[in-house]
């Protein structure tokens, strides 16, 4: 009987696991720390779009978190927003927003995070990690770091491609030859599989409860 409650627990412990993982996410790929080489000025007339590449999970991720370097504003900006995009694939450039993340003002520079909410990124699929603010650029903007593109878990990549709008209704290839600064943390969905055993790990403890 202790070995079935021991078995039981360790399965159940499967079911319970994946919350917890997901609430923190797995650091995917990352180009923070490295010095900036440059930035770019952020507000409601100047939009910029980082693009990132998803691993290979055949399942897919739950985006968790992103991770901005940013440096210090210039004058007063507000409504400072993280958005990620899907691609649009007649033109490759941002296509339709999956949602804004919620996180902190960073006008006063540094590194700070933007938690996502149930946004679902396919595999091996190209995404725009975009920002905005909502004074221009002339009344103050935020300025987002830029160094080199990077390489991260299952193929993940901090692409050397951004792009630049006035607005978000027309984009203009940056040629800068830089990625901006930022990290994404992400949970692999589960495989079916992985699914099915925690169901029976919940299965024999409830019939462990009850024989008991």
């Amino acid at each position: 009987m202790k070995k079935i409650m021991f078995i039981a627990i360790v399965l159940a412990a499967e079911l319970f696991a994946p919350p917890f993982i997901q609430a923190q996410g797995t650091l995917e790929v990352s180009n923070l720390g490295q010095t900036p080489t440059g930035s770019a000025s952020i507000g409601r007339d100047a939009w910029v779009a980082q693009r990132i590449i998803t691993g290979t999970d055949s399942s897919g991720y739950i985006l968790n978190s992103i991770h901005l370097q940013m440096d210090a504003a210039s004058g007063s900006p507000s409504g400072f927003n993280v958005s990620i995009y899907s691609i649009n694939n007649s033109n490759f450039e941002p296509g339709n927003n999956l949602g804004s993340l919620s996180g902190s003002d960073p006008s006063a520079g540094g590194i700070f995070t933007y938690n996502a909410s149930n946004i679902e990124l396919s595999p091996s699929t190209i995404y725009y990690i975009v920002l905005t603010g909502a004074t221009s650029v002339a009344q103050g903007a935020y300025n987002w770091d830029a160094s080199s593109f990077a390489e991260g878990n299952n193929q993940w990549q901090i692409d050397d491609l951004s792009l630049s709008s006035p607005d978000g209704s027309s984009w203009t290839l940056d040629a800068r030859g830089e990625a901006f600064q930022l990290a994404v943390y992400a949970t692999e969905v589960p495989e079916p599989a992985t699914l099915a055993l925690a169901g029976l790990g919940l299965a024999c403890l409830n019939f462990w409860r009850r024989g008991k």
